[in-house]
Formats: structure tokens, sequence, C-alpha cells
């Protein structure tokens, strides 16, 4: 499986009209969109599209290479593969969306616009003609067999309206009853009022000649010359990757008769499911090549405008929360004391044997570790993004007689740094309630490390069940912080890269035996 920290504001499912429109308009919006495209479009067999305006007879290859170029040009990402798998993903946060060789990306919405599968009625040799010769829509080929002869064939109470349709495009126009139902006697006036010929007995195949359609032929052996023939398919939506989530297609009926199954949506393309949106013919059987292409546009229209009010909410509720000073403040505020007062024994144990130097103490807390540093002779800088903590730790170091000895600075690390290079840099769990950038602070922290220095990392490898306040951070090893450092080859050296146990007593007094980890890097 891939990592899956690329998170999309829209993941389009589907390349055709629909699913290029809705990444163009969300690209153009400058949303993060990728597109992924099983590559089998419905209008593949067909060799030019119809009534799109504009674009009148291009071939349906040369539409979609324009349109991912056009997506491509303003951002957006196509990769091509079949989703086999989307899912919510826990407390709202967006959807996982998998493919087939199982590469995974999430995202915040969803756009479907896998369309549908064209149902052929059993008859052999329509599939090999489907597009060509046979054909199902008027608007889309009408004007290409106008004045030829034309065969329907019934699979749908739908055949006499076909007929009576397709006569507008010629007057050589046969209907073969097959396995329809019987006209009524006001149809069968109908179709004798405009010329439409009834040939009845059931339809055993196409004949085919020079890679052409001649004729239908019958049960009975005989063959009735068309140079093409028109069928009702059943039409009916790849919603496999809907329905994992919750989505069931609906029936799509006319006349008692069911034509197909769609997806249900509003006028926008927005599902039952929040997040969710569909486009094209998934969601609207009937619908060309242009109208599928104009409802992508309005639902990537809607989707932008959805993550908007989302970006807004968020916004506001950032604007009224406390900042991550004001919220270490306020804990320090919680207690005289949130810390134990002692330093912190692997830093006792892994310095003990370093001259005296200069040293940086990296959230440093109440001062327990700066203190100690300064007792063994260091000078030391030490830093928080609470200045009632840093308040406390003067007074600490004020009762150890070392306050000349530590400078105790203000900074939020993932806004300002100490200057300077120091013989130690120490970071001892250098975790946050808020929004650290813990990778990026600790990457400065080796380049403040000069030449022969020690880069010290200690960290939580798991939080106990009563610490709240860190439930849901991400707690990395020491293979993985070491990673991160992306320290240049051959100028660093590891001294230790393990994890260690310690006891510590739970709110209740009773012992309990913690993980943590501790990197150790030397610069050569």
């Amino acid at each position: 499986m891939s990592d899956m920290t690329q998170m999309y504001d829209v993941v389009v499912i589907g390349g055709g009209a629909a699913g290029l429109s809705g990444a163009l308009a969300l690209a153009r919006a400058r949303r993060s969109v990728l597109v992924i495209d099983s590559g089998r479009p419905r209008n593949a067999p067909a060799s030019h599209v119809h009534n799109y305006l504009g674009r009148e007879g291009t071939p349906p290859s040369a539409l979609l290479a324009t349109g991912r170029d056009e997506v491509t040009g303003y951002g957006g990402e196509i990769v091509e593969g079949e989703v086999t798998v989307a899912e919510r993903l826990p407390e709202g946060a967006g959807f996982r969306v998998v493919r087939g060789d199982g590469t995974a990306v999430t995202a915040r919405r969803l756009l479907v616009t896998t369309g549908l599968v064209d149902e052929l009625p059993p008859i052999p040799g329509l599939a090999g003609r489907w597009g060509h010769e046979v054909l199902h829509c008027p608007y889309c080929h009408g004007w290409e067999v106008r004045d030829s002869a034309i065969g329907i064939v019934a699979s749908s109470p739908m055949a006499v309206h076909q007929a009576l349709l397709w006569r507008q495009w010629s007057d050589d126009v046969t209907l073969f009853p097959h396995q329809g139902p019987e006209p009524t006697d006001e149809e069968y006036e109908q179709l004798a009022a405009r010329g439409i010929a009834v040939v009845d007995g059931e339809v055993t195949g196409v004949e085919v000649s020079g890679d052409r359609l001649t004729g239908v032929r019958l049960a009975g052996g005989r063959v009735v010359a068309r140079d093409a023939v028109v069928v009702q398919p059943r039409f009916t939506a790849r919603s496999g990757v809907l329905e994992g989530l919750g989505l069931r297609p609906a029936p799509l009926e006319m006349g008692g008769h069911t034509l197909g199954s769609y997806i249900e949506a509003d006028p926008m393309g927005a599902t039952d499911v929040p997040g969710v949106w569909v486009a094209g013919n998934v969601a609207s059987l009937m619908e060309q090549v242009i109208g599928s292409a104009a409802a992508g546009m309005k639902a990537g229209s809607a989707i932008n405008g959805d993550l908007v009010m989302e970006d807004t909410r968020r916004a506001v509720d950032a604007r009224n929360a406390p900042s991550d000073a004001e919220m270490w403040d306020n804990r320090y505020r919680e207690s005289h004391r949130i810390w134990s007062g002692r330093p912190n024994t692997v830093l006792v144990r892994e310095t003990e044997d370093l001259k005296p130097g200069r040293a940086l103490d990296l959230g440093c807390g109440e001062g327990a570790d700066a203190v100690w540093l300064a007792r063994q002779g260091w000078q030391v800088t030490a830093t928080d993004i609470s200045r009632v903590a840093l308040a406390r730790a003067a007074e600490h170091a004020a009762e150890a007689e070392v306050s000349e000895r530590i400078d105790w600075q203000f900074h939020d690390l993932g806004a300002s740094f100490p200057e300077g290079a120091y013989d130690l840099v120490s970071a001892q769990f250098l975790h946050s309630m808020g929004d650290l950038p813990r990778e990026r602070i600790l990457r400065r922290a080796a380049r403040a490390v000069a030449p022969g220095g020690v880069l010290l990392i200690v960290g939580h490898a798991g939080f106990p069940p009563w610490d709240h306040h860190h439930a849901e951070m991400e707690l990395p090893t020491t293979d993985e912080v070491l990673a991160s450092l992306e320290l240049p080859e051959g100028e660093w050296e590891v001294l230790l890269s393990a994890e260690h146990e310690r006891v510590q007593n739970d709110p209740d007094g009773n012992p309990v035996t913690r993980t943590d980890n501790a990197l150790k890097v030397r610069r050569l």
C-alpha cells in the first residue's frame, strides 16, 4: 500500500466528460483534485461525439484527451486505475479511496462519475456492431443513418415510440416486435399512418458483410435487409463503489418497464451521503455527452461551495480558539507544578560524560533539565512557548542559584528559533496538544548543533490511558525520527537509538510501566 499522506480536496472517480468537467471546475477553483479513470468510456465504440456545441463530430478519444490536458493545465492530477474501495474515514475526516493495485489516497470530498453499462438484448451479433450500425439514440446517430433502411428490434414497451421517433430521420423504418409486447390497435394505426412496416417473428441475429451490417435474421431463416438496427439497452449504473458507501441504485421505470438503474441525487449532484456527489450517466441515464459535461461542472462548483463553507467554519473556529501559547499557559495554571521537578533520567545519563559548553533546551517547561545542566557547568539557553512556565522555571533557577547560567527565551518553535550554535541540543518530550511542526523543528535543531556537538531527542513511544491531552498525537519511532532529520550522509554518527522503560505513578498513585525512546546523534 502506498502512503496516504496526500489529502486531496476532491477525488473524482471516473474520467469521462462528467468527471473531467467537474475536475476542471475544481482545479480552476484552486482545489487539489485527483481524477482516477478506469479507461472504459461508455462511448468508446462510437466514432464521433454529436450535439456538443463547438465540438460537433469530435472523436470521443480526442475530446477526452483535450479535457485531460485542460485539467492538468490547471494543476489537476489524472491517474489510470480501477477504484475497488471507497470508504468514509472515522469522525468525518473525509474518504479513503483504494485502487486495484493497492494504491490509496484520501479526499475531503468525492465526485463519482463512473457512468453506466449498456446491457444489450441477447441477440447474436448485436454487441459486435454496437456503436456502429447497432444504435439506440437518434440524437446521437440519427443524422449519420438518415435515409437508410432502419430496423427497430423491440425489447420493451418503448419500441413503438422508438419507431415513430426514428421515422424523423428516414422514411424506411421497420419494426420487429421480436419478444416485445404486441402493439395496441392505436399504435398499429400510428405506425401505418407513418408508413412504418411491422415484421413479426423472433429476431435470431444480424447479418454482417464486409464489416457492415446488412440485415436482420428471423427465426424462420428469413433475412430482412437493413442498414442499421435500433435496440433499447438496459442502462445499468456502475455503482459498485457507491454501494460500498451505502448508496444503492434506484430503478428507472417508464410505462411499467424498468429501463435501468441510477443513483439518486439532487439537481447539483449531491447524494444522501454527505460529501459524495455524482454526475453524468451514473445519475442520469438518458444524458448525452454535453449534458454529462454540464452536470459535472455543476457538481464541481457545488463541491467547491461546500468546501468554502467548511473552510470558513474552520477559520472562524481557529480565530476563536486560544493560541498554542495561551493553551499551554492555561495548562500550567491548572496546578502549581505540572512536572516532577527532577531532570530527565535519559538526559542525565547521556550528557554526564560530555564536557560542559553551550546547551539549548527546547521546550524547557518548568526548567528542571535546564537547571540541572547549569549546575553541571553548562551555559544554557532554555526556550518554551508558555510564559507561565518560563516564569516558574526562572524562580527555580534562582532558588538553585544558577540564574546567571541560564537565558530563558520565549519561542513558538514553529515560528521562531534561538540563534547560535550549541554543543548540546536537547529536545525532551517535544510533544504538543497544538499544531506543532515537530519534524521541521527537529531539523532546525540539528542545524543548531556545532561541529562535535550532540543532539539528544527523547520522546514517548506510547501514552497512558489517562492522558487525554495527547490522545490523537502521532508518536514516531527513533528510526522515523532519524529519517525525518534528513542528516547529510557522512556528517553525523548515531550514538543511541533505542526504546527504554520507566515507572510512573498513575493518577491514583499506582506504579505503571511506560515506554519511551531516545535518539542521540553527534555532528562529526
